[in-house]
C-alpha cells in the first residue's frame, strides 16, 4: 500500500532493507544457533548512521522521528528480530537521555550513541519487579556528591555489550512509585559489573543478562530528571518506544509471509502447488490483512507522536500489542503452511515464530498493554459527562 512517504523516508528505509539483505540475512541462522552477539552488523548500522535515527542533528543524529525509526526497525525485523532487538534496545536506552537529560548529558553521551561508538541500553527490570514495576528493590543512596547503587537488574537487553546505561532505581521506598529515580550508569563504574547471559527460546543473536550493582558510585549530575522522577521517565520513554516493538512485530510478520507465500507457490503436493488450494490461500489472505492492518496501526501511532501530540500512551499502547499479536499468529500459521519443513531449523519460518514470543512480553506484556488502553478509556469517557 501508498503510505505517502517521503522521498527521505524511502531513501532510509531501502537503506536499512540493502543492510538486512546483504549484511543480515548470510549470517542469521549462523549467529541464531551459536547465541552469539551480531557485532559486525551493528558495524554496518553504524557505518550507515542508523544508531542515530531519532537523535537530533546537533547531538550527531539524523533527526528524524518515531515514523522513521518504525520504518528502519520493521526492515530489519523481516530479517532478523534477534539482531534488530539488540540495535532497538540501543535506542531504547537512549530515550531516556534524550527525553530527560540535561544539555550537558545529551552532549556527553548522545553523540557516542548515535555514532554507534557506546550501544546503550534500559535497565528496569528485576526478578520481583517486571509488570509490577514498583516491585524494584534496586537502591541509589545519596552520599555527598555521589550515589552508591545496590541490586540487580535481570534480562537487560545488551547487557556487557553496551557502554551506556539508563538504570531506574529507588531513592525512598516510602514514596512509592515517586520513589524512583532514573540514572545514567557506564560501563567500568566502580561497583558495576554483569552476571549470567541468558539462554532464550528466541531472539539468540542479541545479548540478555544480569546488570549487578555492589555499592557502585557514580557521579550525583548522572540523574535524569531529577529525584522521584524514574517511573515518569520510564512511562514517557515507553510511549516513544513501543510502536518501535510494534515495527518489529510488523517487520517479522512479513517476513514470515513473504516465506509462506514462496513456499506455497513452488510446493506440489496432489499434483499441483498447494497456493491453489483455498485453506492455504484463505490462511495467507488473513495473514497479509492482518500484516497490513498492524502496519498501518503502527505507522498511524508514529505519525501522531511526531505531530508533537503530549497524550500517546493508549495509541501506543495499541501499536505494541496489536502488532506483536498479529506476529504470533502469523509466523505459527507460516509454520503451518510450511508443514514439517516449518518445523525444521533449515527453514526461518521455525526461527521466526520462536522470535515473535518476546514481542507479546519485553516492553510491557500484552496484558498490561491493554491495562492502559481501558484505564485511558476510562478517563476518556469520565471527562465527556
Amino acid at each position: 500500500m501508498e503510505y505517502f512517504l517521503t522521498e527521505e523516508q524511502i531513501m532510509l528505509r531501502d537503506l536499512a532493507r540493502q543492510i538486512a539483505v546483504e549484511r543480515m540475512l548470510p549470517v542469521r541462522a549462523e549467529l541464531d544457533e551459536k547465541e552469539e552477539f551480531a557485532h559486525e552488523v551493528m558495524k554496518d548500522l553504524a557505518e550507515a548512521d542508523l544508531f542515530g535515527v531519532v537523535i537530533p542533528e546537533e547531538y550527531g543524529g539524523l533527526g528524524f522521528g518515531a515514523l522513521e525509526n518504525c520504518l528502519v526497525v520493521e526492515e530489519l525485523s523481516r530479517v532478523c528480530c534477534g539482531i534488530t532487538t539488540a540495535y532497538a534496545a540501543s535506542g531504547l536506552g537512549s530515550y531516556p537521555v534524550l527525553l530527560f537529560g540535561t544539555e550537558e548529558q545529551k552532549k556527553k553521551y548522545l553523540p557516542l550513541i548515535a555514532s554507534g561508538e557506546q550501544l546503550a541500553a534500559f535497565a528496569l527490570t528485576e526478578s520481583t519487579a517486571g509488570s509490577d514495576a514498583a516491585g524494584i528493590q534496586t537502591t541509589a543512596v545519596r552520599d555527598g556528591d555521589h550515589y552508591v547503587l545496590n541490586g540487580t537488574k535481570q534480562w537487560i537487553t545488551n547487557a556487557k555489550e553496551a557502554g551506556i546505561y539508563s538504570v531506574i532505581a529507588m531513592t525512598d521506598r516510602k514514596k512509592g512509585a515517586r520513589g524512583a529515580t532514573a540514572f545514567i550508569v557506564e560501563k567500568g563504574d566502580p561497583g558495576f559489573s554483569f552476571g549470567k547471559k541468558e539462554t532464550k527460546m528466541g531472539i539468540r543473536a542479541s545479548t540478555t543478562g544480569e546488570l549487578i550493582f555492589q555499592d557502585c558510585r557514580i557521579p550525583a549530575d548522572r540523574v535524569l530528571a531529577r529525584e522521584g522522577m524514574g517511573f515518569i521517565v520510564v512511562m514517557k520513554t515507553f510511549d516513544k518506544s513501543r510502536p518501535g516493538v510494534g515495527a518489529q512485530a510488523v517487520g517479522l510478520a512479513q517476513g514470515a509471509l513473504d516465506e509462506a507465500v514462496t513456499f506455497a507457490r513452488t510446493r506440489v503436493q496432489f499434483d499441483k502447488a498447494i497456493i491453489n488450494f483455498q485453506a492455504v490461500q484463505h490462511m495467507l489472505a488473513d495473514m497479509a490483512t492482518q500484516v497490513e492492518a498492524a502496519r498501518a496501526l503502527v505507522y498511524a501511532v508514529a505519525r501522531h507522536i511526531d505531530s508533537g501530540a503530549k497524550e500517546v500512551s493508549k495509541v501506543a499502547a495499541m501499536a505494541k500489542y496489536f502488532p506483536s499479536d498479529v506476529a504470533m499468529k502469523v509466523t505459527t500459521d507460516a509454520v503451518q503452511i510450511l508443514g514439517g519443513h516449518g518445523y525444521m531449523r533449515e527453514y526461518p519460518v521455525e526461527k521466526m515464530m520462536r522470535d515473535a514470543k518476546i514481542l507479546q512480553i519485553y516492553e510491557g506484556t500484552n496484558q498490561i498493554q491493554r491495562n492502559i488502553v481501558g484505564q485511558e478509556l476510562h478517563k476518556e469517557y469520565g471527562r465527556r459527562k
